[in-house]
């Protein structure tokens, strides 16, 4: 059979009651010292924490200073400069002619000179 949660508490505790009667004094002024010991260190420990709160600070603006200076790159969808590049593969024009670039850049260039002088 099951005991109820109240019953098996009280036991519990009377039990554990039993054992602390039954340490001897220094096993008791151990656990004491070292009871306070742990309480005085938990009262120092927000002192600890708090010296990083600054730097903590300084990091969160700086990140957010990031955030609305750099451009979304979500909105910043813009097409390559060189599409003409694309437009040459997907175009139908015959691929043949991609086996003389360096004739075509030449020609280009002739064509940008002429236009100068």
């Amino acid at each position: 059979m099951k005991k109820s949660d109240e019953e098996f508490s009280r036991e519990a505790k009377t039990q554990f009651d039993e054992s602390v009667d039954q340490l001897d004094a220094a096993t008791l002024s151990t656990l004491n010292q070292s009871r306070h010991r742990a309480l005085a260190e938990l009262h120092a420990r927000p002192t600890q924490w708090l010296r990083w709160v600054p730097a903590a600070a300084m990091a969160t603006v700086a990140l957010l200073a990031v955030m609305v200076i750099l451009p979304d790159p979500a909105n910043n969808r813009t097409m390559p400069a060189d599409i003409t590049d694309m437009e040459i593969l997907l175009g139908e024009d015959s691929i043949e002619m991609l086996e003389d670039l360096e004739f075509y850049e030449w020609i280009d260039m002739l064509e940008e000179e002429n236009d100068v002088g």
